[in-house]
């Protein structure tokens, strides 16, 4: 029977790796679970990118076995300060401040290297025998009683469910017919991690310059991730700029609060914009992470993002399962939609508005802004839920993003 057969997953981050995982707790050790990535063959990970990982998605990793294995690499985001101001002003000035925790002792973000992070769901996978590949899934023949998956080393996979997890421009969702509709920004968000003189003490910055948001992460040690966006080609002169004429520009952003800074990797760059899938299901397929969603970085939710969309498939997969049902079948995919897609398009409505709103340097716009983070300061309750939203803990919660066991 097609209820019987396994789970393809065509993509090995994040959000394909995390989903393997919590369908082997949630399934038992019977049933086959494959995930396909050629990416899996490069080992160990050389990305040099960190990311925020908020409460409730942290909550998922411990739930899953992971967190432990990474948390003395991780550096929770203690407090946040946002300011507004030109580019060339001498003062910053702070308009609104966050403190960190969304429970007593329970950070609303931690900062994590994405190495470290993958390493680890690669060895848990492994461990809990998920079956890795590292080669790609090429072509896929979804009938109504199952799916035939074919892979880039010639092998076929006849699986219950094929779930796409492959990234932006997901071939999956582009073989499925699958529309998505959305804009680029002609924004670049430039990436780099950088060393201080001073302790950052955990404190999160999010400078809002005409440009776009410059934000200063922290991370262990006397380091700092920095997501920083300019436009297109601008974003493209500063990463090709000689080290001495870098340093300049990052250091007139970034100012000397923390002391001297210097870069510790080579800057990227890395073109940003706004889509969403017309659907998140098709026949015998779903879609998670970015081959579903990628909304712009100022509010730091693209990854978490995916992540709540492995919790709530996985759940919809297991609660199907356990009551005997065919979990590739449209009904129920369908609930992993309706609970994933209302939130997708806030999160991106909301990521578009605060990107139009704080990209531009219009002294009215300035005021309007500026006044509105002055109000959200003065009223605890709003910063309360603001900071419950952020960490991913509003609405209706998976069992995963409340660190609880499939």
């Amino acid at each position: 029977m097609a209820a019987q057969r396994g789970i393809v997953i065509g993509g090995g981050a994040f959000a394909g790796l995390a989903l393997a995982l919590a369908l082997r707790q949630g399934l038992g050790p019977d049933l086959p679970i494959i995930v396909a990535d050629p990416a899996l063959a490069a080992r160990p990970s050389r990305d040099p990118r960190a990311t925020a990982i908020v409460a409730a998605c942290r909550r998922l990793f411990d739930a899953l076995g992971v967190w432990d294995a990474v948390a003395a690499h991780s550096q929770p985001i203690l407090d946040m300060v946002v300011t507004d101001s030109k580019l060339e002003d001498a003062t910053r000035p702070t308009f609104l401040t966050f403190g960190g925790h969304v429970e007593p002792g329970e950070p609303f973000a931690h900062m994590v290297e994405n190495r470290r992070l993958i390493d680890e769901l690669v060895i848990r996978a492994e461990a809990a025998g998920v079956d890795l590949r590292a080669t790609a899934v090429t072509t896929f023949d979804a009938r109504p009683d199952g799916v035939s998956v074919t892979l880039g080393d010639g092998s076929v996979i006849e699986a219950a469910l094929l779930v796409a997890a492959d990234g932006a421009r997901s071939k999956l969702r582009e073989r499925a017919g699958i529309a998505t509709h959305g804009w680029d920004y002609d924004q670049s968000g430039i990436v780099v991690t950088v060393g201080h003189e001073r302790d950052h003490e955990g404190r999160a910055e999010e400078h809002f310059l005409p440009a776009g948001p410059f934000a200063i992460l922290p991370l262990t040690g006397k380091r700092s991730s920095l997501v920083w966006t300019e436009k297109r080609a601008e974003a493209a002169r500063i990463v090709a700029l000689p080290d001495e004429e870098f340093h300049a520009e990052l250091e007139q952003r970034f100012g000397l609060h923390l002391g001297e800074v210097k870069a510790l990797d080579k800057p990227r760059a890395f073109p940003l914009g706004y889509f969403v899938a017309r659907s998140f299901i098709g026949e015998r397929l779903a879609l998670i992470g970015d081959a579903a969603h990628v909304i712009h970085p100022i509010a730091g939710q693209g990854l978490n993002m995916g992540l709540k969309d492995v919790a709530a498939l996985a759940e919809t997969i297991v609660d199907a399962a356990r009551l005997g049902m065919d979990f590739g079948q449209s009904d129920v995919l369908e609930r992993y939609q309706r609970w994933r897609r209302f939130d997708t398009m806030t999160m991106g409505v909301a990521t578009n508005v605060l990107n139009v709103l704080f990209s531009n340097d219009l002294p009215f716009v300035r005021s309007i802004r500026d006044i509105g983070l002055g109000i959200v300061d003065r009223l605890p309750p709003l910063k309360g839920a603001f900071i419950k939203q952020a960490a991913g803990l509003s609405g209706e919660v998976p069992r995963l993003l409340k660190g609880e066991a499939l």
